[in-house]
């Protein structure tokens, strides 16, 4: 899809979110505020889960190896763009989403 900031080359992004996937954002949730905020832009995008849960650290062991592969950390929401680069947190990928929206539309 041409243009689509969703996609490069074809290939969609994926988020990476914990269980709650895309709820709760208007909560305050990291996960459901990132996929909030790329829904808003209109950028298309996979959701991928990962176990554990942010607040119960000992629910992570060995369930968020490849986040950590990805970004450098464990923690979730990880955008992963269609050319490979990361961006990291649900703060980065609001800006990132806006940013994205703002370029496709021309301004």
């Amino acid at each position: 899809m041409e243009g689509d900031p969703g996609y490069c080359c074809g290939i969609a992004l994926v988020l990476y979110t914990c269980g709650t996937r895309d709820r709760y954002g208007s909560l305050g949730h990291p996960c459901g505020r990132a996929c909030d905020a790329l829904k808003k832009a209109g950028i298309g995008f996979e959701i991928k889960t990962v176990g554990g849960y942010g607040l119960l650290p000992w629910t992570r062991r060995g369930k968020r190896d490849a986040i950590r592969e990805l970004s450098g950390q464990q923690s979730v929401p990880v955008l992963v763009l269609g050319d490979g680069s990361v961006v990291a947190g649900s703060g980065e990928i609001v800006r990132w989403a806006k940013t994205a929206s703002a370029s496709a539309a021309g301004g």
